[in-house]
């Protein structure tokens, strides 16, 4: 890229994204993350699968070090990430990193969830440190995901999951779709960046889904949908029709939008003090508790959202306590801390 487009691209990423004042995630809590989930080397630990590391990790680890301001966790996470997880032709990354395997790339498909996390991470790291070259990075990314990860579902721009292994023809029933894959903040920054696609309307598709999966017995979508129909949208062929770990992330996702909230209130009725759980969508029964600290913290800030309940206060610092929970905890409690103090018992000034 040219300086001097390269320099419009950044100003323009300054000017769509939200500013962001000093870290609200606490030294005790980073630190505690780190070395619980990050290696010396950079790589993301899921620690609840087999210690693995994956594309979606990465992205996670280099947005919660910006946040953190913590740039030599970011540098360390960036570098594994580009060593070791995109080694794609296409420049996206290989979804799945396993460390007692060779090769260590166990799956190279991409995970566009994790593309588009990686891409929002550089740029939250961008903003973080007013550094250009971390958005000249980001941009290809976003680039091959618009241009090779979309796909028309019923006249719609939906995002693919993968390079391989979801496209169905209309006979099949269509394009097997994750809606945990709309993450509603990247769109307006994307859109700024790259106005060659059309995100907002891809952000449209994400609310669509959301909203005809309101018609099915449980009100909230499974983890992996095709449509069916203007109004109406089933499991997808062939995956368990569960809303699930994948699904809890929507409600995640929809508050650190400040989007759409009135489509909380269907997972909200599955919730409780004690967290989610896994559904089955055709039965509208619940399966399985999903009940550590982050998953808790989910119900109670959607509590808080939509008739001011505060956050108990045992989910109000982050606990390590796995790899996921963990970081879906402090990406909300970022979200809370700089947008809803009240959920947290403290006054705005």
């Amino acid at each position: 890229m040219k300086p001097l487009k390269a320099a419009l691209v950044f100003i323009g990423l300054l000017g769509a994204m939200p500013a962001m004042a000093q870290s609200v995630i606490t030294p005790e809590e980073w630190r505690s993350y780190v070395e619980a989930y990050v290696s010396a080397e950079g790589r993301v630990i899921d620690t609840g699968n087999g210690d693995i590391s994956h594309s979606e990790g990465q992205g996670y680890g280099l947005m919660l070090a910006a946040l953190a301001g913590d740039r030599p966790t970011f540098e360390r996470i960036w570098s594994f990430t580009a060593t070791e997880m995109l080694v794609r032709a296409d420049g996206l990354s290989a979804w799945r990193w396993e460390p007692d395997k060779r090769p260590r790339v166990t799956d190279s498909n991409n995970a566009t969830d994790g593309d588009m996390l990686i891409a929002y991470g550089l740029l939250l790291g961008a903003r973080a440190w007013n550094d250009g070259h971390y958005s000249d990075l980001a941009l290809p990314i976003i680039r091959t995901i618009g241009r090779t990860m979309l796909i028309e579902a019923e006249g719609m721009p939906a995002i693919l999951p993968g390079a391989e292994g979801f496209v169905r023809d209309a006979d099949a029933g269509g394009p097997v779709l994750n809606p945990s894959y709309w993450i509603f903040e990247t769109f307006p920054v994307f859109a700024e960046i790259d106005p060659v696609i059309d995100w907002m309307a891809v952000s449209d598709t994400g609310l669509d889904i959301l909203r005809r999966a309101q018609n099915s017995a449980a009100g909230i979508p499974a983890d992996w949908i095709q449509l069916d129909g203007a109004d109406s949208e089933g499991p997808a062929e062939g995956f368990p029709p569960e809303f699930g770990y994948n699904g809890i992330r929507v409600p995640v996702y929809l508050m650190r939008a400040d989007l759409a909230l009135e489509l909380l209130e269907p997972f909200r009725r599955h919730a409780g003090p004690e967290g989610l759980a896994k559904i089955d969508v055709t039965t509208n029964e619940a399966i399985e508790p999903i009940t550590e600290p982050g998953y808790r913290l989910i119900a109670a800030t959607m509590d808080c959202v939509i008739d001011g309940t505060e956050i108990p206060e045992d989910l109000r610092v982050m606990a390590a306590t796995s790899y996921y929970s963990a970081t879906l905890h402090l990406l909300l409690l970022d979200h809370l801390r700089r947008h809803e103090p009240a959920c947290l018992g403290v006054e705005e000034p």
